[in-house]
């Protein structure tokens, strides 16, 4: 007799939320890493605060599309190992590979570019300098960063999330004392400010690669795979297919991040105080949404590895599962944000003018949290489903067509200033809820009739329409 749906759900509870904790501490660590930048820089002065601000929008714009792009590889590998494909895996990992390097040699030019055009956007003639210099200095560690990505969405497919977090609490370590001492300027070295963070940036990006490949190389767990047994050329069908899967992702990901990214380069136009509040209210933010991001991606496995293996029911179990936890944790984020805004302004500046305005962007950040959760975490299970392109337009609606415009209107162009660009990310975030909550469903309703445990063929991987 098979288990009643209740057990059932409650084992889908206990394996997504135990594969989501180490993703959610790597993500975590990552977001720590932006919260050392902004406090090293925060205390080296409002200028570089300001500059740093402008410099890691640059950094993580055109970061989210190779970022985005590779995560086609979680799903992938997620839906082999359900479906019983494991030779496949190593052969699309090395391709995924080639694309990886591909990716970040296109960042790095692009890094190297951008600086050039601070000027004609209108960013404050004093803090381009200092933005030029932070992405003149960390686009080095930009083709290590998507190399580890690669590596990391692989080792998330097959459900082993421990390097992700191990690795990147690696990072943070060298980062905190690395940043200050390029930063200030300690013994010999010279002071470099926002040139100093980014080059110790760049400097963890290399290590975190470097780690990682060294653990797929040599882990017992993945030495049945034949990760890197040989070297193959870059194979067009293969690396085609992930692109085919991954890049409406990475549209999508970009779509969100380069709303709050464009945010950022906007009130940056208003001067120091405006940009710095931003970008400390901008930090603590993200470091809130790590926490669904990565039950996100474990949701992403969970659903990818049920629908290989032809269990239609399972794929609605792990979707719903995601949405119980991810709104547990976003009342959490929302009732810390609400209470403890002061306090938490109070860790990055000592400027009262930059921590008042921050404490009032903490209690928009707070009332987005939900919306924000309900969207990434709709997005993950479609990407396991791998049903990207749709969520693509609905993204591009939301946060192009709606958020932004609204934005910019009331910041800019009414004089409402941060507060103004604040609340166009609120509206396009929820109506980002409403539309991919409502694809995911559509999508649930419309799964494949069950694989029976008797047959022999497991089927071939499609992507969504």
């Amino acid at each position: 007799m098979s288990a009643s749906p209740a057990p059932r759900f409650g084992r889908e509870l206990r394996a997504t939320a135990t594969l989501a904790l180490p993703l959610v501490l790597g993500h975590v660590s990552t977001g720590l890493i932006n919260f050392v930048d902004a406090v090293i820089a925060g205390h080296h002065g409002t200028r570089t605060l300001a500059a740093v601000t402008v410099g890691t929008a640059l950094l993580w714009l055109p970061m989210m599309v190779p970022i985005g792009t590779l995560i086609a590889l979680t799903a992938s590998v997620s839906q082999l190992d359900g479906a019983g494909r494991r030779h496949e895996i190593a052969p699309v990992f090395r391709q995924a590979l080639w694309l990886a390097l591909a990716l970040g040699l296109l960042m790095f030019a692009f890094l190297s570019a951008v600086p050039l055009a601070l000027g004609a956007f209108g960013i404050a003639a004093d803090i381009i300098p200092g933005a030029t210099a932070f992405c003149h200095a960390v686009r080095w560690g930009v083709p290590a960063l998507t190399l580890f990505f690669c590596m990391r969405y692989l080792s998330e497919g097959l459900h082993w999330t421990l390097p992700t977090m191990l690795i990147g609490f690696g990072g943070l370590a060298v980062l905190a004392p690395l940043g200050y001492a390029l930063t200030f300027g300690i013994g010999p070295l010279p002071e470099m400010g926002a040139a100093g963070l980014g080059a110790a940036s760049a400097t963890v990006m290399w290590l975190q690669a470097l780690a990682f490949a060294a653990y797929l190389w040599t882990s017992p767990r993945f030495a049945a795979l034949g990760l890197f047994s040989h070297l193959e050329p870059p194979r067009r069908a293969v690396i085609g297919g992930l692109l085919a899967t991954g890049l409406p992702i990475g549209v999508t990901v970009l779509m969100e991040g380069g709303l709050f990214i464009a945010t950022a380069l906007l009130i940056a136009r208003l001067g120091e105080v405006p940009a710095a509040a931003h970008q400390i209210a901008i930090n603590v933010a993200a470091l809130c949404f790590m926490v669904p991001m990565g039950l996100a991606e474990a949701t992403t496995v969970r659903v990818g590895h049920a629908l290989g293996a032809g269990d239609p029911a399972g794929v609605r179990r792990a979707a719903r599962a995601g949405y119980v936890i991810v709104l547990a944790t976003q009342l959490c984020s929302a009732a810390i944000l609400l209470l403890g805004h002061d306090a938490i302004v109070a860790v990055y500046t000592r400027d009262a003018a930059v921590a008042a305005l921050a404490s009032v962007l903490l209690l928009y950040a707070a009332a987005f949290q939900f919306p924000d959760g309900i969207q990434v975490m709709s997005a993950g299970s479609l990407r396991g489903l791998r049903d990207t392109r749709v969520p693509m337009f609905l993204a591009m609606v939301s946060y192009w067509g709606l958020g932004m415009p609204l934005g910019a209107g009331l910041g800019l162009g009414l004089g409402w200033g941060p507060q103004g660009m604040w609340t166009g990310l609120i509206v396009g975030l929820a109506a980002a809820a409403v539309l991919m909550g409502a694809r995911l469903a559509w999508r649930l309703r419309h799964l494949p009739p069950p694989v029976p445990p008797t047959s022999s063929s497991v089927g071939t991987l499609t992507s969504g329409a």
